[in-house]
């Protein structure tokens, strides 16, 4: 499935059903697909019966379901994956040779696939998932058209893993346009699907998507569960999740106190001090600080009674309590708060996650850079990186860490480190397709500044053109983004010499001003003022580029930093059972 934000969703959401809920097949030795993202072992271990080794037990057509039940019981062991792997390898090859393309061999491949994703092969999945797509023709009835979903939904996990949003959007996308077509628009399994959906439009930013599935979740659960369900409780979670990322706080405040009301019902004490939290962090956004500070402390004694004092969820109030405390003014108390969740993450329990401690490490240096200590905030996000590097799928989510750096980087001067930050992050970032994202053309703007104050003003004046691009594309030419960008490239050609397309760019942008923010918006004036400037150069031979940098380079990149770290909380995911 994909994989959950943690920074702002509560970390007690209920989980989802897996893919293999669904099963298809209607032969007494029905097999469920597992899902790759939770391979959970089942409980009770069986022991794998022998199995024929020779090759010519494959002219044996029995030999197939065979090896597939025998592939399935060494993997539910846990006791040899690579072994499991190769009776799963060779039962597909008996039902291709003996059976053809079928149902059998289609499972035998999704559970090949499993093993590969068990074993952290993602890549090796892949193809095999792919085949088991092709294998399935949703014509010839619904055991058809559930195993080809099984397999398009799979595949999607496996590209999540991998980072790869847009192809696991487009995966899930294909999956629930065909389990639609068997089930039916309003079944309950429609539901989970379209959760998916949202969760994976969240990674990716993409909120009136997420939106528009949340909703629908929404309305199938209204229809066929119980009022204040636990289903329904999930659900407003996530909406209010989505109602917060795109700034509607009335609205995430009344589903997150519509989900608490739920939970109190069902006896979920954890899960109600969850809620607590995500609700303090709304009344945090709205400045009603004495709200925000009562919903923490109502979760902070929850947790602490009933997970221990050094659990990691402890650890995520103080962090929340320290970004409060920094708001109203109150240092001291923000940075005791800091030290506490720091010394729960210097010694986890046990079962703590390393993208717990990361997201954890990343939102206390957020703290530390704002009370002017950003070495501090460096050295946290550095072991943040150190924490994920080695955990697949993580790509996008060191990507965020490693922009922040960047940042940070910039912010002390050290532009040749920040030029470095970025550029690594983009490339993970163009390694797992987010190369058209409007957070791709942000880096690529604030490596473009690094670049201009290492004076590599050629290759700065290719990164402006190529975040302008992105940026007209996937946010529109009048966007502050874009038009900030904009205004970086016209100090850039002026500083080059190309002062008639600097004069070009800046006209656009008093335009887009305007129309933007009105004529009597400082920013026009401004606007106005370098423009006049130009129109008053042009034809004279530039000879002091360095004081055009300083005079024309967009003053607004505090927006573009803020972005960087709005990208970075909804990176994070975690692998929840």
């Amino acid at each position: 499935m994909p994989g959950l934000v943690s920074v702002p969703t509560p970390p007690q959401t209920p989980s989802l059903p897996l893919i293999d809920e669904y099963s298809y097949g209607s032969n007494a030795n029905t097999i469920k697909t597992p899902s790759p993202f939770n391979s959970r072992t089942r409980q009770g271990k069986k022991t794998p019966e022998k199995t024929p080794t020779h090759d010519s037990s494959f002219e044996n057509p029995d030999l197939g379901p065979f090896l597939l039940k025998v592939a399935r019981d060494t993997m539910v062991s846990g006791e040899n994956p690579l072994k499991a792997l190769d009776y799963a390898l060779r039962a597909s090859k008996s039902f291709e040779k003996f059976s053809g393309p079928g149902l059998e061999y289609v499972m035998s491949l999704h559970l090949v696939a499993a093993i590969y994703c068990s074993l952290r092969r993602f890549e090796e999945a892949v193809p095999v998932l792919e085949r088991s797509i092709e294998v399935p023709d949703p014509e010839n009835g619904s055991d058809h058209a559930l195993a080809k979903f099984s397999g398009y939904m799979q595949l999607g996990d496996t590209y999540s893993m991998l980072g790869r949003l847009d192809k696991s959007i487009s995966c899930y996308v294909s999956g629930l346009k065909i389990q639609m077509e068997a089930l039916g628009g309003s079944d309950p399994r429609v539901a989970e699907t379209c959760r998916y959906l949202a969760e994976a439009h969240v990674q990716a930013m993409q909120f009136d998507e997420a939106e528009r599935f949340c909703k629908k979740t929404l309305e199938i659960h209204r229809e066929h569960t119980a009022p204040s369900s636990l289903e329904e409780a999930a659900d407003r979670r996530l909406m209010a999740l989505i109602c917060e990322a795109k700034d509607d706080y009335e609205s995430a405040l009344e589903h997150l106190v519509l989900a608490s009301m739920a939970m109190i019902a069902n006896g979920q004490d954890n899960e109600v001090a969850a809620i607590d939290v995500s609700i303090g962090n709304i009344y945090l956004s709205l400045c009603r600080f004495d709200e925000a500070v009562f919903s923490y402390q109502k979760a902070l004694t929850v947790f602490k009674s009933t997970r221990g004092d050094n659990h990691p969820s402890v650890a995520s109030v103080f962090i929340r309590l320290a970004d409060l405390y920094y708001r109203t003014g109150r240092l001291r108390e923000s940075k005791s708060y800091c030290e506490n969740a720091l010394r729960i993450y210097a010694k986890p329990v046990l079962g703590t996650t390393a993208e717990e401690i990361a997201c954890g490490l990343t939102e206390i240096s957020s703290i530390y850079e704002a009370v002017n200590e950003p070495e501090e905030a460096l050295k946290l996000l550095q072991k943040a990186v150190k924490l994920l590097e080695d955990i697949p799928g993580q790509h996008n989510t060191i990507a965020g860490i490693e922009a922040q750096m960047g940042v940070m980087f910039y912010m002390v001067g050290r532009y040749g480190e920040a030029r470095n930050s970025f550029e690594s992050a983009i490339v993970k970032l163009h390694s797992t397709g987010e190369k058209k994202s409007a957070f791709f053309g942000i880096l690529l703007n604030q490596m473009g500044l690094a670049c201009v104050q290492l004076y590599k003003i050629g290759e700065a004046a290719r990164l402006f053109e190529e975040a302008r691009d992105i940026l007209e594309q996937e946010c529109g030419s009048f966007h502050l983004d874009t038009v900030g960008v904009y205004s970086n490239l016209a100090a850039t050609y002026d500083a080059m010499g190309r002062v008639e397309d600097a004069i070009e760019i800046l006209e656009y942008i008093l335009k887009a001003r305007k129309e933007k923010l009105g004529t009597a918006n400082p920013d026009v004036e401004d606007e106005k003022k370098r423009l006049a400037k130009l129109l008053k150069e042009a034809g004279r031979d530039r000879t002091k580029k360095g004081k055009s940098l300083e005079n024309l380079l967009d003053s607004n990149s505090h927006r573009m930093k803020e972005r960087i770290k709005r990208f970075s909380r909804f990176s994070f995911k975690t692998d929840k059972d």
